[in-house]
């Protein structure tokens, strides 16, 4: 057997490197995760989650604190019910610089359209309008889940969690049979599936009143108005998305990776807030974002694009000093580092040729670091400085963190963005680091355990660093 090369850098199968103890605590985090990302699958959700584990662990909102900020002092921002600033003080002043991860809690689905109830056919269906990247193919012939807020007239607020008990109904997007998708097969995939024709059932049932010209569609309103109060006109100030009805499992006869929906960038939020949570009384101030509409551009004022966490800063810089000014708040940012949590894509076995091997990211060789983002020449990449990867690297070689690097898929292939830039605008250094997917994007993402052991281990290291 070849002895291994002490100059030689590869990657390693996390497993291997773990003793019983840990073994067990990857397996238990596991768990954990797949208990959260259940209940977590919209941003409000998530954040709703987020804000409620902060409480319980002690966090107070930041307009409740009083009197100047001392070590151990535990105060969070949330931002319109879909982003959330958590700030654990730590024993050296705020203004020499704070540690800072930011993960993004949206993801993928299908929104239901402003004026979304429609009657075709004998049938009511749901216009929808889908929201990030998406294989639109991937999201017919799914039962589905529908979620969100209705805020009525009266300006009640109406919360909706239909078709993920198992006596709830579901919503589906029905698809051809394949005796009569010649046409459709002869296609290319995006021209094949329009998103317009992204329409989910939601009944069939016409009520009696031969009156009605839209008999289905009046009955769905209907049990809408029994059900929640609400009347049609109300749907124009909703907020409803449609996701997949299926409950997180493992995957694999070993139990070794985790299938769920919203892993991307969930599985990363996860890591972050069970990290921040374990901390006493770190050197630096440690700072976690919750920030929402990643997938869309990071727009709108939930979005890293937007002011709410200079926002967050500079409440925290007057509440800790009594006072505050602009130049205070650019040299704390600029003195501050970060990590952007979120994921990479990891090799497909079936799918091998859109990566390059020596710079793709495995499913269980740990946490993942990715130097870039961006697409063809780095485009809208944030690309680390090497100083600053090295500190990284150090600090997680210091911590036992297993970790590897990986960049999405080959230099022409595509590629994709994150909120690391964003961050870097700010001044501070930044690097991408969170766990490997497969099938991301897709209704089901598979993570491995190990990875998100690895994720939780480096996160918690960053913030003691």
């Amino acid at each position: 057997m070849t002895e291994k090369s002490e100059f030689v850098y590869s990657k390693k199968n996390v497993w291997e490197y773990l003793n019983k103890e840990e073994k067990e605590a990857a397996l238990h985090i596991g768990e954990n995760f797949k208990r959260y990302i259940k209940h977590a699958k919209t941003e409000r959700e998530t954040i709703n989650i987020t804000r409620e584990f902060a409480e319980n662990n002690g966090y107070k909102p930041i307009d409740k604190i009083t009197g100047q900020l001392r070590p151990g002092d535990r105060l969070y921002q949330e931002i319109k019910g879909k982003a959330l600033v958590i700030a654990l003080i730590g024993e050296i002043p705020i203004t020499n610089g704070i540690n800072i991860i930011g993960a993004h809690v949206d993801s993928p689905r299908l929104d239901l359209k402003v004026h979304p109830l429609f009657e075709q056919n004998g049938l009511a269906l749901f216009k929808t309008h889908y929201y990030g990247g998406i294989k639109k193919y991937q999201w017919l012939s799914l039962p589905l889940a529908l979620h969100g807020v209705v805020i009525r007239g009266d300006g009640l607020k109406i919360n909706i969690c239909l078709g993920e008990d198992d006596n709830d109904p579901v919503f589906t997007i029905t698809d051809i049979l394949p005796h009569l998708a010649k046409e459709q097969m002869d296609k290319k995939v995006l021209e094949a599936f329009p998103g317009e024709n992204l329409n989910a059932l939601c009944g069939s049932l016409p009520i009696e009143l031969n009156e009605v010209k839209e008999r289905v569609k009046e009955s769905i309103l209907g049990i809408l108005n029994r059900h929640y109060g609400i009347v049609e006109e109300d749907l124009l100030s909703a907020e409803l998305e449609l996701v997949p009805a299926i409950a997180p499992r493992d995957v694999g006869l070993d139990r070794s990776m985790i299938g769920a929906y919203g892993q991307d960038d969930r599985v990363c939020a996860y890591g972050v807030l069970k990290a921040i949570n374990e901390l006493e009384r770190p050197v630096n101030t440690a700072i976690a974002i919750f920030s929402d509409k990643e997938e869309i551009g990071s727009v709108g004022n939930t979005g890293m694009y937007s002011n709410f966490f200079t926002n967050f800063m500079a409440e925290l810089l007057n509440k800790n000093a009594g006072q505050y000014n602009e130049l205070m708040l650019r040299r704390t940012m600029r003195l501050s580092q970060a990590l952007s949590a979120d994921v990479n894509a990891a090799v497909d076995p079936g799918f091998e040729d859109v990566m390059e091997k020596n710079n793709a990211a495995r499913l269980g060789c740990g946490l993942v670091i990715t130097k870039y983002t961006g697409s063809g020449g780095k485009k809208g990449a944030n690309d680390a400085h090497a100083e600053y990867m090295a500190r990284v690297r150090k600090i997680f070689n210091d911590n036992k963190v297993i970790w590897q690097t990986g960049e999405l898929g080959k230099v022409d292939q595509g590629g994709g963005g994150t909120i690391a830039y964003m961050l870097a605008n700010l001044g501070m250094d930044v690097v991408d680091c969170g766990v490997a997917l497969l099938g991301m994007h897709s209704p089901y993402e598979v993570s491995h355990k190990a990875d998100i052991y690895m994720m939780y281990k480096g996160y918690q290291a960053f913030y003691n660093s």
